[in-house]
């Protein structure tokens, strides 16, 4: 059993602050490595990469990268986060892993995700009845795990931080730090990074790329969409039978946006 989590406040006049990034096969290594960036330059930052064994775990463009602490092995965490990239639909029907985060979610202060690694979150059912984003080709599907659908780049809803596809993981975990360390250090680590992103097209997003772009980029991976689909439907169809499932979003805090899992019912 874990520990209950720490308060916000505390966790941000912390010392020490522990952040899980769960590994998997075929995952996108952006999703992780740019969090992962960020989080390596905030002070007392504790980073664990986890997954169930320490061999090294391959992305879905071929880089590998090694775990540094087991599921079983994992200590209590105040931040988990799930990075999502094509492996993400045979994780949403991993039991071990969906277990695992369920687990160490009950002493997380703060629970996150990097793209489609929200259906995972939405597939433990850790997402019920909260705001959160997605990769831009997959979103409507969280709201078949309970979640409400947010077209933005970073979403938080209480304890919950979400951000949308791969590239925004470095938006996402610059707003997590700027929320735990002050807007200062999370500044002075975009300034170190160089993050001044000026890309040479303006098509990184639906609402900015050319509509025959967006239906020539839809009808090439719809095969794979509808893969993703299938197995976020069987999740759905899971959570609706699961009687343990963690406690939901239902009531909408007038304290903030984000508050401890303890404080959520």
């Amino acid at each position: 059993m874990y520990d209950v989590p720490l308060s916000l406040e505390a966790l941000v006049n912390s010392e020490n602050t522990r952040i899980g990034l769960v590994l998997f096969p075929r995952l996108t290594q952006l999703d992780l490595t740019g969090p992962a960036e960020v989080f390596g330059r905030m002070p007392g930052a504790e980073v664990h990469l986890l997954w169930k064994t320490l061999d090294p775990v391959p992305s879905d463009r071929g880089l590998s990268i090694l775990p540094t602490t087991t599921f079983n092995d994992c200590p209590r965490l105040d931040v988990i986060c799930v990075p999502g990239g094509p492996g993400q639909v045979e994780l949403m029907d991993d039991d071990v892993t969906l277990q695992f985060l369920r687990r160490i979610a009950l002493g997380c202060s703060l629970i996150t995700s990097v793209c489609t690694g929200s259906l995972v979150l939405g597939a433990a059912g850790l997402l019920t009845g909260f705001r959160a984003t997605c990769h831009w080709s997959s979103i409507d599907q969280l709201s078949l795990l309970g979640a409400e659908p947010v077209h933005e780049r970073v979403v938080r809803d209480r304890n919950r931080i979400t951000g949308a596809g791969v590239t925004s993981g470095i938006d996402f975990a610059l707003t997590l730090l700027a929320h735990l360390s002050g807007d200062q250090v999370a500044q002075e680590v975009q300034l170190q990074m160089e993050y001044d992103p000026h890309p040479p097209f303006e098509s990184g997003s639906p609402r900015t790329a050319p509509p025959a772009l967006i239906e020539a980029t839809r009808v090439k991976i719809s095969s794979f969409v509808e893969r993703r689909r299938i197995a976020t439907e069987r999740a759905a169809a899971r959570l609706a039978n699961f009687p343990g499932s963690m406690p939901t979003g239902r009531k909408r805090s007038t304290s903030g946006p984000c508050q401890s899992a303890a404080s959520l019912e």
